[in-house]
């Protein structure tokens, strides 16, 4: 099992585990071999995963100036996704797309291809669904390349004890890891942080965040239509399965959950919550439709992470911190959402105003600068136990709601549940790790009554 994040909760501490300066703890006595030398020419990139997300991923790292970049593979299991992809890249960026057919690979192996067509030094972006981080993570480690991985990067403890063992060798290796989670790369975000530590709104009480709208993405799935491949079919819904994502509430929450824990320096050690099935209709996804979780500190304050997806209800999608001597506005809208800003007392008020941000860049964009220039400077550089750390946190979070348990950091850790079992295996002719029942309908959480697990596992052969 992972160590506890808890042993020693002062902010120092925290910004030790959190920050770059643990990669270089654990490079300490170790010889540091060749990645990337500064000033060596193109970097080469390799896109597994060509949904929405690994596009604009990979138009984000060609657009890092400076010396060439080239995206020169790509991987995925829908060919149409592949091949909409790649138009849009080499719409936006033709002279640093080189990706011939020999480079397109379809399939769940495609993958090795993919990594395979890189050099030593060369970035690996993984924005598959989160299933697939730790099976793609070992193999780049295998191959001595870089990665950057899109966020959650688990959402059961067993893939939790492979990454975390995982990201620890990648260190050793000296690899630049970066984890998809960008408001750790909003310069506003990164001033602000730096003032509530300064004591700019005092001692944290109470922190609350909410991401509520209508229904986004694939996060609401009717039947699978009984033709083609469940498993492909679940793998382009995957906001609505736990397996594949950690459903809505590990995608889409996961942003508020990290920034209010950094802000806060601190992980939290428990959550209980609630949540429920409103208007389901059709649907036969396993998620709940709201969500409210209460986390609790070491030092136990509390942090309420509130989402909604109705049509129709009250639409919010901030965040705040509440001090003893202030209020900070941490997110005004959106994941990392401008301007941050704090105040005196508890009212949102022109009078009561400290700070405003003013910086406008694409965070985004932020934090492909900042793994493309540790690359070619050679500097240490992994954000991989971090991102593991938000993603357990969330993981949490959701497990106390789908359960009705009050769950603790450890008792999370222990669960044995794999959403995802033998999924190093699969092959486009596997079955689904969760085939839906005689309705077309999949086991879903049931608060009180399955108080261990959050839905009822399928028997395994």
């Amino acid at each position: 099992m992972n160590p506890s994040p808890f042993a020693n909760s002062s902010r120092r501490a925290f910004l030790r585990a959190a920050g770059t300066t643990a990669a270089v703890s654990a490079l300490a006595g170790i010889k540091i071999p060749f990645v990337h030398a500064a000033g060596e020419d193109t970097i080469e990139l390799a896109l597994v995963g060509c949904g929405g997300r690994g596009t604009g991923a990979a138009s984000n790292a060609l657009a890092v100036s400076g010396p060439a970049l080239k995206l020169v593979a790509m991987a995925d299991v829908s060919e149409k996704k592949l091949e909409n992809s790649l138009k849009n890249i080499s719409a936006e960026h033709a002279a640093k797309v080189d990706v011939p057919p020999e480079r397109q690979f379809i399939g769940f192996d495609g993958f090795k291809n993919a990594m395979d067509s890189l050099k030593p030094g060369g970035v690996a972006i993984f924005t598959t669904p989160l299933a697939f981080r730790w099976v793609h993570f070992q193999y780049a480690i295998e191959k001595g390349l870089n990665v950057f991985m899109e966020k959650p990067v688990i959402a059961d403890a067993p893939s939790a004890k492979k990454m975390y063992a995982l990201a620890a060798e990648s260190e050793k290796k000296n690899l630049k890891v970066a984890v998809g989670l960008m408001s750790r790369h909003s310069k506003s975000m990164i001033e602000l942080h730096d003032r509530i530590q300064n004591g700019e709104i005092g001692d944290i009480l109470m922190m609350r965040a909410y991401r509520m709208a209508g229904p986004l993405a694939s996060a609401f799935s009717e039947k699978w239509p009984g033709t083609g491949s469940e498993l492909l079919w679940q793998i382009s819904r995957f906001h609505s399965f736990l397996w594949a994502s950690g459903g809505c509430f590990s995608d889409f929450y996961i942003h508020h959950i990290d920034h209010c824990c950094w802000m806060k320096e601190a992980w939290p050690v428990k959550a209980h919550a609630i949540g429920g099935r409103h208007y389901r209709n059709n649907y036969v996804d396993q998620n709940f439709d709201s969500y409210s979780v209460e986390y609790t500190f070491a030092d136990n304050t509390k942090f309420i992470m509130d989402g909604r997806c109705m049509v129709g209800a009250v639409p919010m999608y901030n965040s705040f911190a509440h001090g003893t001597k202030g209020l900070a506005v941490i997110s005004k809208n959106g994941d990392c959402g401008t301007p941050s800003s704090t105040y005196t007392g508890q009212s949102q008020t022109r009078e009561n105003l400290i700070w405003q941000s003013s910086d406008t860049s694409n965070p985004y964009q932020n934090e492909w600068d900042s793994l493309i220039s540790a690359i070619r400077e050679d500097r240490p550089y992994n954000e991989a136990k971090r991102g593991i750390d938000a993603s357990v946190a969330t993981s949490l979070g959701r497990m106390a709601a789908h359960t009705g348990q009050e769950i603790t950091w450890d008792e999370f850790m222990a669960c044995e549940d794999t959403f995802a079992p033998d999924v190093e295996k699969l092959t486009m002719n596997s079955p689904a790790f969760l085939p839906c029942d005689a309705e077309g309908k999949y086991p879903v959480p049931q608060p009180g009554i399955l108080k261990k697990s959050e839905y009822a596992m399928p028997k395994r052969a």
